[in-house]
């Protein structure tokens, strides 16, 4: 409950907690020691690392996530385009086989700026609440979300940026992200608009994708160079309320990343690749406080991690399932 309740906290922006002597089990207290005391793991992971320069290891779940990502996004568009009728409407709110779903944080915007809640609105609502539940909650970030492909892409370009000394990242505090999701929530609440649908680059590219592009654009493609140029997945880490809802699902999902201390050299080749790094502060030695311990709420679930490290010391689990695909 206590590694719960700190995963909420640094989903909500606190940055993680140092553990103190009595967080550690037994278990975790006697590897830590084990680890200290073994000589020949510089040498073992130096051997890792030159391994790893001279065979690079193939991004399995960044192709498998991008490729979810553009077909359900295709899907949408070839629905409305050839009036098929399988997944109608946008991310915001959708209908698939005539089922009802609407998007966790568009519909309590709706539910606050209009203080009423329409059955179909309700029923659509649990609906995604039970799916994003089972799959992770900001799972929906970095698998469905369309933004989420262009702020990585754009991510790549301030990374080459960054190399040439051209560029440098500036990070904000994490908590002004719920603080953006309390300011749109009390917007839609006072002035019975849905302010935040105005803004947000999830609705704005979905339905661009669909319906065609407008001017909205403009603010996308603004954001971007924003990120491009001066903060690294600026809009995604500090302030879209879309991943805080999500994440507060997640929060007790049995869909984890999992993270094994026995296997890990510390060598620190995940929080490299990590979208959200400060979920991987427990792979820094000594910090892990058990030997199995599942990473927090914020995590979106991309898999990057599980490919970058070299000793399967993170992998992507469904509780009473096992370990997914490798």
């Amino acid at each position: 409950m206590k590694h719960l309740y700190q995963s909420v906290a640094v989903l909500l922006g606190a940055d993680p907690k140092r553990p103190v002597a009595d967080d550690y089990t037994p278990e975790a207290v006697t590897l830590h020691a084990e680890q200290k005391a073994d000589k020949t793991r510089i040498a073992a992971i130096h051997a890792e690392m030159e391994h790893k320069a001279q065979h690079k290891i193939p991004e399995k779940w960044r192709r498998r996530r991008w490729t979810v990502l553009i077909l359900t996004n295709l899907l949408f568009v070839l629905s409305f385009q050839l009036d098929i009728q399988i997944l109608e409407g946008a991310l915001t709110g959708s209908r698939f086989v005539g089922f009802h779903m609407a998007d966790l944080n568009s519909a309590l915007q709706v539910m606050l700026a209009y203080k009423e809640v329409v059955l179909n609105l309700l029923i659509g609502t649990i609906t995604v609440l039970i799916l994003w539940w089972l799959l992770g909650g900001r799972t929906f970030c970095s698998w469905v979300c369309p933004y989420h492909l262009l702020a990585e892409w754009t991510e790549m370009a301030h990374d080459y940026l960054a190399k040439k000394k051209i560029v440098k990242d500036h990070p904000f505090d994490r908590r002004v992200r719920t603080y953006f999701w309390i300011v749109f929530g009390v917007l839609a609440f006072v002035t019975g608009y849905t302010v935040f649908e105005t803004i947000s680059p999830t609705g704005i590219l979905s339905r661009a994708l669909i319906y065609g592009p407008g001017i909205a654009l403009v603010w996308v493609a603004t954001l971007l160079l924003f990120e491009i140029f001066y903060s690294k997945r600026a809009w995604c880490r500090y302030a879209c309320p879309i991943g805080l809802t999500y994440g507060l699902v997640g929060a007790v999902s049995p869909l984890k990343v999992t993270y094994n201390l026995a296997n890990c050299f510390h060598e620190a080749e995940c929080k490299k690749v990590c979208e959200v790094p400060h979920v991987l502060d427990l792979v820094i030695k000594g910090r892990a406080t058990d030997v199995d311990l599942f990473i927090g709420a914020d995590c979106t679930h991309c898999g990057r991690c599980v490919d970058a490290c070299p000793t399967n010391s993170l992998n992507l689990e469904f509780k009473g399932l096992g370990q997914l695909l490798k």
